[in-house]
């Protein structure tokens, strides 16, 4: 793991609370720590670094590994949404403004649990009246008091790493609705394939494609050369890519040559 750049030590901070968050913001920024590195910042014992650690992993905010930490997913861990929400946070609004384009008055539009997919939830009132179906629990709570937005919840099993419901109840309502479009993210992009670290997400993620008309992915271009455990789709099966402007040249040639459609945006 890297550290970010040579830090000077953190002020005392008094509270196993404040100084925890105020690690979980020192490693949002970072990425990733070393243990020694964190205790020398915030001026703690390397057994009060792995206490907090040890309670920011309960809290899926971290994931512990190989003597450090990481805020970053790996093939096997999602962050999660409160952590997520915080990353990328200007190309997430920017994929959704750009999403939004794609959306028209009167139309339906499904929402996945995603917090890019919850950043475009905030933005859709501007093309009441829609019907918005989602799983996510921050998109409702954006929404929930938009008059002119006709709003479907999808019951199921509560998971709160991802603030959203999953299951089979969520499966059996999806298979009995139709939408215009669905707007998705995902945790990885391996050449022109899509993945998810979590099954019952890549469930109804699957279940969201199938019940719509249009299917648009939004997707950070940090996100591409990587995989997850749970394979999504090929990124055909998508009728439009929205990236971000920081697409590496690799990849962009990978999309061409499959002939993919896809929009880079400008930042």
């Amino acid at each position: 793991m890297t550290s970010f750049g040579t830090q000077a030590p953190q002020p005392a901070i008094k509270g196993a609370s404040a100084r925890r968050q105020a690690m979980l913001d020192y490693l949002i920024q970072a990425g990733s720590a070393q243990v020694d590195e964190l205790a020398e910042r915030f001026g703690v014992s390397r057994m009060t670094v792995h206490r907090d650690l040890d309670t920011l992993a309960e809290q899926g905010m971290v994931n512990k590994q190989h003597g450090g930490v990481t805020t970053r997913s790996s093939s096997v861990f999602e962050s999660n949404f409160a952590l997520r929400s915080h990353i990328a946070k200007r190309e997430k609004q920017a994929l959704a403004h750009a999403a939004l384009e794609e959306i028209a008055p009167g139309e339906a539009v499904m929402l996945d649990d995603s917090t890019t997919a919850s950043e475009l939830a905030s933005l859709l009132p501007a093309r009441e009246p829609l019907t918005v179906i989602t799983n996510g629990l921050e998109s409702i709570g954006r929404l929930k008091t938009a008059a002119g937005i006709k709003l479907i919840t999808l019951g199921g099993d509560y998971q709160p790493r991802f603030n959203a419901t999953f299951g089979l109840l969520c499966e059996q309502t999806l298979a009995n609705l139709r939408a215009n479009v669905a707007v998705l993210s995902a945790s990885a992009i391996l050449g022109t394939t899509a993945y998810v670290q979590d099954p019952a997400v890549t469930q109804i993620k699957r279940a969201l494609m199938a019940a719509a008309e249009r299917r648009i992915l939004l997707i950070h271009s940090a996100k591409f050369g990587s995989s997850a455990l749970h394979r999504l789709a090929d990124l055909s099966e998508f009728d439009l890519i929205l990236i971000d402007s920081g697409l590496a040249d690799e990849h962009r040639q990978a999309l061409d040559d499959a002939g993919i459609c896809y929009r880079l945006l400008k930042l």
